[in-house]
């Protein structure tokens, strides 16, 4: 199913969705222990990226440097769609925020600091609003 690809379009349909909790990113150079249910893993040269739910991290006494708010967008954007990473990314950028982003068959997902949690959500909101159709 192709998802939409006018960028215009994508902004308007963003839907920022903020998921409960924190999130923390890992590297593990063996597979996950039992304890920890990944909602997205990586395979890169140096280790396997996982990202966990922060509290499952700390039950399991893993290592991490930070903890993230995980938020969705809901439009479902085609995977060969272009400028919609950018658009959202420099919006953050402007407001002082970094962004860790997983693009997913059906939906992009972002990564913010956890305290830049509810600024985030104001500023990608805003820019959807800018762009409602």
């Amino acid at each position: 199913m192709s998802g939409v690809s006018d960028l215009p379009q994508m902004l308007a349909q963003m839907r920022p969705e903020l998921r409960p909790g924190t999130f923390v990113f890992l590297a593990l150079t063996e597979p996950p222990p039992a304890g920890l249910h990944p909602v997205m893993t990586f395979a890169e040269d140096e280790a396997l990226t996982v990202i966990v739910p922060q509290h499952e991290a700390d039950i399991q006494k893993c290592s991490y440097e930070s903890a993230f708010a995980w938020i969705s967008l809901r439009v479902q954007s085609d995977l060969e769609a272009v400028g919609l990473t950018a658009a959202f990314s420099n919006a953050l950028s402007e407001g002082g925020i970094s962004c860790n982003v997983v693009a997913a068959y059906y939906h992009d997902h972002i990564f913010v600091p956890a305290e830049a949690a509810s600024m985030a959500m104001d500023i990608l909101n805003g820019l959807s609003g800018e762009h409602h159709l």
